[in-house]
């Protein structure tokens, strides 16, 4: 999961956007209108991290293809928040 994490989240341009859509979700569900209201992001922007996130098991669902669908960290990533974590800390110094 560690290696996963540093290229999702230091291995491209889109990894900061990445980052805040974790630490969002760390805190609650949200939908994809509402992390591009709180983030300041565009719409199809977060779409397409949250499909990078959810192919890689960082993110999950709770209704595939449906207006409104809440995202929620996967219970692995849960499980290894503190990995991202101690990246994330890492890649803010």
């Amino acid at each position: 999961m560690k290696k996963l994490l540093w290229w999702l989240i230091a291995g491209s341009s889109g990894g900061p956007n990445r980052a805040r859509i974790i630490l969002m979700l760390n805190e609650r569900p949200y939908n994809a209108h509402q992390l591009a209201e709180d983030l300041d992001l565009n719409y199809k922007t977060v779409r397409h991290h949250l499909k990078v996130l959810e192919e890689n098991n960082v993110v999950t669902s709770s209704g595939k293809q449906k207006y409104g669908e809440l995202y929620f960290l996967s219970d692995k990533m849960s499980d290894n928040f503190h990995v991202f974590d101690e990246i994330w800390k890492n890649l803010r110094k």
